[in-house]
This record gives structure tokens, sequence and C-alpha cells, in this order.
């Protein structure tokens, strides 16, 4: 597909698709098992109508918003998404510059290729949280979020929904392996060259058991624990039901992001965008509730707003721009419509 011809964001995953290896595609592209949660985050907006209503002035238009007091330019922030040096050289810091530049909101992921310091000096004016896995040993995951607190983040994504990595089929049969000039800088995992069992462990790329990067242990408890080793707000990642968005209300975190990892752990859960009003009327006033997974059009996001989100997060789509700033050598800018 030529770069003068992508024209829509579909258009960009094409691409994508085209110009990433079989193990880089294979990695950003697919969903747990049966991918049936993967569709259906696409497919719960589709099934959605808008209601427009004309002849209003809409010669002044503002799309700027607030995140946890913060303002960014637009409802549309870049959600965690970990290794993104498999998609281009500039990686993580490709994608923080370009938020800082569009003056939005980046979660960083533990599993990029790039420290959070350096994400973080790459475009330091540009607002960034630090997306946290509760590991097992709690004075490396105490570590990370001193370390956070330092680079300046402004609040912690705790994502809660991976006690056991979800079966990928495109893992398994093509067996995804880490290139080895690719590390988990923020784990310091310089060296990736040991056996790929051992290699997808620590990196979150098991096959369907406990992932040992992550506390299968963990709970509402080490909210209070995670109180009190930061100052910083806490996000929830991963909530998808009213009975955990009370919980969360009840333990005093600042936000939810209505996720389920993209379609990538447990199939068969519901779209978020399905999940969403449920959690906005259970929270109330009491906390930010976000949402991520299959927003691709304004629309979407439009739909995402209207039934309560503060702002939404986006991925894949992410990631697709990033593989085809990378690869093209066209200095033609693209125009969109």
């Amino acid at each position: 597909m030529s770069s003068d011809s992508l024209v829509c964001l579909k258009d960009f995953e094409k691409y994508a698709k085209e110009h990433l290896n079989r193990n880089s595609w294979g990695f950003f592209s697919a969903g747990a098992e049966g991918c049936q949660t993967l569709r259906d985050n696409e497919e719960a907006f589709r099934r959605l109508r808008l209601r427009p209503r004309f002849l209003r002035d809409v010669s002044v238009r503002d799309m700027s918003a607030t995140v946890l007091g913060q303002r960014v330019d637009m409802p549309i922030g870049i959600s965690p998404t970990a290794n993104q040096g498999l998609a281009s050289p500039q990686g993580e810091i490709g994608t923080a510059k370009a938020a800082a530049q569009f003056q939005t909101c980046m979660i960083c992921s533990t599993y990029s290729n790039f420290t959070m310091e350096d994400i973080m000096n790459s475009s330091p004016d540009g607002l960034k949280w630090f997306q946290l896995y509760v590991r097992p040993d709690r004075e490396t995951t105490a570590g990370l979020v001193r370390r956070a607190e330092r680079a300046g983040y402004k609040a912690l994504v705790l994502t809660v929904d991976l006690p056991i990595v979800g079966r990928r089929y495109p893992d398994l049969r093509h067996g995804f392996s880490m290139p080895p000039h690719l590390r988990v800088a923020n784990l310091g995992n310089a060296d990736l060259s040991q056996n790929k069992k051992d290699r997808n462990e620590a990196l979150d790329y098991g096959m369907g058991g406990p992932d040992q990067s992550s506390d299968i242990a963990l709970s509402w408890k080490d909210i209070a624990w995670l109180r009190s080793i930061c100052s910083l707000p806490i996000i929830l990642k991963g909530i998808l039901t009213a009975e955990d968005a009370r919980l969360a209300v009840q333990h005093g975190v600042d936000g939810i992001l209505v996720s389920n990892h993209g379609g990538r752990q447990l199939d068969g859960v519901p779209a978020t965008i399905e999940a969403l009003p449920e959690i906005v009327q259970a929270a109330g006033d009491k906390l930010e509730v976000y949402m991520d997974g299959g927003v691709r059009t304004g629309t979407d996001v439009l739909k995402a707003l209207a039934l309560g989100a503060r702002a939404v997060f986006i991925g894949r789509p992410a990631v697709w721009g990033l593989c085809y700033k990378a690869s093209c050598t066209s200095s033609k800018h693209i125009r969109f419509s």
C-alpha cells in the first residue's frame, strides 16, 4: 500500500501489517483465544447510533478536557502498549513526543523498551502517567513507583486484569520472541538472550499460565499499600463491572480506566463501550472514568463521551502510526477526511 493512499485508520493498520514482520504484527494485533472480545470492542461501537441535532452554532469548537485536573487539548490519550520498539526504533520515545506535540496524555508501559526516565526526558512538558504491574517482589514494585514519582509522572495506572496471561494463539503457533536488540528497560533486563520460555515469562508473554512478573495474589488491600509508598493518584485499569467500580470508590482510588486489555486477556468479557455505562453510574462523581478498547474513529470518541467517559485512550492505533512514521520515507503530509 502506497503512503499516498492512506486516508483513514484502517489504511494505517493495513500498512502496518504489510511492513511489520510476522513476529511484531502478531504481538500487537493478537487477541486472546477466539478473539471474540477483540472483535466486539470495535463492533459494539458500530451498534450504537447517534441522534444528531442541527441548526446549532458550531463556528467555535473546543475539544479540550481535563484528566485529574490536568488540561489536555483533546479527550484522546495513549494507552500503555508494551515493546513499541517492535514497531519503530523510536519506540515509546516517538509516541511520547507525538502525545506532547498534540498536548494529550500518554500512559507509559512498565514493559517499555526505553526507561521511564528517558521517555520523560524526551518530552518533559508532555503529560504522562505510569502503568504499573505489582510484582511478587514488592521492593522491585516500590522501586518502580518511586522512580515514576521522581521522574515527574502524574499518576499510577495499576493494571488489575493480568494475574493469568491470556492465551494468544499467534504466539502459540509461531512462538513469539523478542529481538535481541530490545530490552525491558524499566526492569534492567539488558540481556534477553535466555531461552525463549524464560524470556517470555519475564516479559509478560506467557502461554496461559500464571505470569511470573505479576503478583497473582494482588487484591484490594494492596491499594492501601500503594497509597503508603507514594502520593500519586491511582487509576485502576481493567475494571469491567459496577461491583468492582463501587469497591474502587470505597478504596479511594482516583480513576478507573475501563479496559479489557484490548481483548488480549479473558476472551468473552464485554466490550468496553458496553461495560462503560454501568461503571459510570456506579462511580458517580466520586472518581473519573476513562475507557480504551476498540476506539477507531472520532464518532467512537463521541459515543464514549456521551456515555460518561471523561476521555478515551488508544493503543493499537498509536502503534500503527508509529510503524508508518518509522517506515515511510515520503516527505508528503497525509490529509485525513
